[in-house]
């Protein structure tokens, strides 16, 4: 994993882009390392959180090109004149009410959505549904880009994960849906964020 504790500015840039192209139609490549290295809610390499990564954005008016300022694995120093140079802003966030796939659902439905999951157990995952076992403590942040239902009716979310496309499913995650935890599979009820353009 190249992504030194950086899966929280992974995830929230992920959302924005996303959201950037449904509300305006282009596909920006933004800077995971502008939030990486600059937000100061978080703690860089140490973690963070994606809303606290949306509040940064909507605090510095919005982030620049991947282009621009290019992901490193190491978290280094701000660069101010970087950060300035924006491209896409955004207003805002909504944090996903906890323990209630349902409401979960309704966001995804709408936009992807930033989640914090348990990641001690799907690390070596290469496909199909996962359906653990996992406990959780939220250690890891994807982007939750849509859901669905398999041949066999088990349904299930899909998420980008930031470990590159060699991992997983192309880089994609298949947790199991609906499951009778209200927490729901790795945690991934107890803390979800979107952000508002």
């Amino acid at each position: 994993m190249e992504h030194a504790g950086s899966c929280w500015a992974f995830s929230a840039i992920a959302s924005i882009e996303s959201i950037n192209k449904i509300a305006k139609g282009s596909l920006i490549s933004l800077s995971e390392q502008q939030v990486f290295a600059c937000d100061h809610y978080d703690g860089g390499c140490s973690g963070g959180l994606h809303y606290r990564a949306f509040s940064y954005v909507v605090s510095n008016g919005g982030v620049t090109t991947g282009a621009n300022y290019p992901y490193q694995p190491h978290q280094g120093a701000c660069n101010s004149a970087k950060q300035s140079d924006h491209a896409v802003s955004i207003t805002g966030y909504a944090m996903v009410p906890t323990n209630n796939e349902t409401l979960l659902m309704n966001a995804v439905a709408n936009q992807p959505v930033s989640v914090s999951v348990d990641a001690h157990t799907f690390q070596f995952y290469k496909g199909g549904i996962f359906d653990g076992p996992c406990a959780t403590n939220l250690n890891h942040d994807v982007t939750f880009v849509g859901y669905g239902t398999d041949e066999n009716g088990v349904a299930y979310w899909i998420a980008k994960n930031s470990w590159g496309a060699s991992w997983g499913d192309h880089g994609y995650i298949r947790f199991k849906k609906d499951v009778a935890q209200k927490e729901g599979q790795c945690g991934l009820t107890l803390r979800a964020s979107y952000p508002i353009i």
